[in-house]
């Protein structure tokens, strides 16, 4: 049986995904790119604990849209903002200013 590193608890029973997500203060914004399109912003995931990557795939694929992980920061196309909020909030994430 292997034990995590982080916990001490085994792996089937890790709880060290949850509490990365209940810890990180994350801010869901929208800014207007060229041409007037919309692009929705994810920040404040710490990289290291989470995997940026399958959870802006995650979140591609649940809302039918294209999108990228830069500078630790994940960008969806559309304005998706409510939806990430709320999407965010049912996998455990903090946003910020929604205390």
């Amino acid at each position: 049986m292997q034990i995590c590193d982080k916990c001490g608890l085994p792996v089937d029973l890790c709880i060290c995904k949850e509490i990365a997500e209940e810890q990180q203060l994350v801010k869901v914004y929208t800014l207007r790119k060229k041409f007037g399109k919309i692009v929705t912003f994810v920040e404040g995931i710490n990289e290291k604990e989470v995997d940026l990557k399958a959870l802006s795939k995650e979140l591609k694929s649940k809302f039918a849209c294209g999108g990228t992980v830069k500078d630790g920061c994940i960008r969806l196309q559309g304005d998706k903002k409510k939806l990430v909020k709320k999407t965010l909030l049912e996998m455990g994430y903090t946003l910020e200013g929604e205390e």
